[in-house]
C-alpha cells in the first residue's frame, strides 16, 4: 500500500503543477487582453499587432537559438501553416478590434464559443462523427451565442459584435489547424504566427502610425512578452496534466475578463451576456464530456476486436 501511495504521489504532483501552470497561463492571457484593450483605445489595431509581435520576440529569441533550423525554415505542410498564420492574425486582430468598442467580458464570451465551432467544423473537415447529443449541445451553444449577442437592427450600425464572432471563428480554425499540425513543435508554430502578425500589423499600420511615449513602448513590449509566455505556459500545462483535467480551466478567462473589465474600464457585463456565457460554457463542457465518452467506447471496441 505504501509503495502504491509513493508511486501515485509524483503523478498527482505533476497534475497539480499542470493545473497551476494552466491557470497562470490563462491569467496572463486575460492580462494581455486587458492591456490590448487599453492600447486599441489610443492606437490602431495594426500598430498594436506590430509592436506586440516585436515584444514577443524578446521571449522567442532564446528558444529560436535552440530550435533546429530545418524545422523552423522548412516546416511540414506549409499550406496549412500559412492558413494557420492567417487565422491566428485574424483571431488576434479581430479580438482587439472588438474590445475597442465592447466590454472585455462580452468579447471573451463570444470567444468561449470556439470549442462549439470546433466540434461542428470537425464533423465536416476532420471526419469526426458527431452524434445527436453533441449536435444538440452545439445548437444549444449557438443559442447561447445569440443570447449574448442579443441581435437587433442597431447591432449592424457598429460592427464590433461581428468582429468578435468572426474572430472567434478564426480562433476555432486555429484549434483545428493545431490538430492537423500536432507534430510541429510549439516554437515553430508560435514563431510563424508571430511573424505573420508582425507582417500583417506592419501593412495595416501604413499611414496609421502614431508615435508611442517611452512608457507606451514598454507597455507594447510587455504585451508581447505576456502573450508569448502565456502560450508557452499553456503548452507546458498540456504536457503535465491530462486534457480531461484541464478542459474546464480555460473558462476562467471569462471570470478574469469580468474582473479586469470592472477594475480597469468600469464595464459591468449585462445580464444577457452572463446568461449567454453560462449556456455556452455548459454546452462546451458537455461536448467535451461526450467526446471523451465516445472515444472511450471506441477504445473498448478496438480492444475487443484485438482480443478476438
Amino acid at each position: 500500500m505504501r509503495k502504491a501511495i509513493q508511486s501515485t504521489s509524483p503523478e498527482r504532483n505533476t497534475i497539480v503543477a499542470g493545473v497551476l501552470v494552466m491557470l497562470l497561463g490563462i491569467f496572463l492571457f486575460a492580462a494581455n487582453d486587458a492591456l490590448g484593450k487599453y492600447f486599441v483605445e489610443t492606437f490602431s489595431v495594426g500598430q498594436v499587432l506590430l509592436l506586440r509581435s516585436v515584444g514577443a520576440f524578446l521571449v522567442l529569441a532564446p528558444m529560436l537559438w535552440r530550435q533546429e533550423r530545418s524545422d523552423l525554415l522548412r516546416p511540414a505542410r506549409p499550406g496549412v501553416q500559412i492558413a494557420r498564420v492567417l487565422a491566428t492574425a485574424g483571431d488576434t486582430g479581430l479580438f482587439y478590434a472588438a474590445v475597442a468598442y465592447l466590454p472585455l467580458a462580452n468579447v471573451i464570451t463570444f470567444y468561449m464559443a470556439s470549442p462549439i465551432y470546433v466540434a461542428a467544423i470537425s464533423h465536416f473537415f476532420l471526419d469526426e462523427k458527431i452524434r445527436w447529443r453533441r449536435w444538440l449541445a452545439i445548437c444549444v451553444g449557438f443559442c447561447g451565442v445569440l443570447i449574448a449577442l442579443k441581435p437587433d437592427a442597431g447591432m449592424f450600425a457598429s460592427p464590433a459584435s461581428l468582429y468578435a464572432i468572426i474572430g472567434s471563428l478564426c480562433f476555432a480554425l486555429v484549434i483545428i489547424f493545431n490538430r492537423v499540425l500536432r507534430t510541429t513543435s510549439d516554437t515553430t508554430l508560435v514563431t510563424w504566427q508571430t511573424i505573420g502578425a508582425l507582417i500583417i500589423g506592419g501593412l495595416l499600420t501604413i499611414n496609421h502610425w502614431q508615435a508611442p511615449s517611452t512608457l507606451q513602448w514598454g507597455g507594447f513590449f510587455l504585451l508581447g512578452v505576456v502573450s508569448c509566455i502565456g502560450h508557452i505556459l499553456i503548452a507546458r500545462a498540456m504536457k503535465l496534466a491530462p486534457a480531461s483535467v484541464l478542459a474546464p480551466l480555460p473558462y476562467t478567462l471569462l471570470l478574469w475578463g469580468i474582473v479586469f473589465g470592472i477594475i480597469f474600464f468600469g464595464n459591468y457585463p449585462a445580464p444577457h451576456v452572463l446568461v449567454g456565457a453560462a449556456i455556452i460554457i455548459l454546452a462546451g463542457l458537455f461536448i467535451y464530456h461526450r467526446k471523451k465518452v465516445v472515444n472511450n467506447e471506441l477504445s473498448e471496441t478496438d480492444v475487443g476486436k484485438v482480443g478476438r
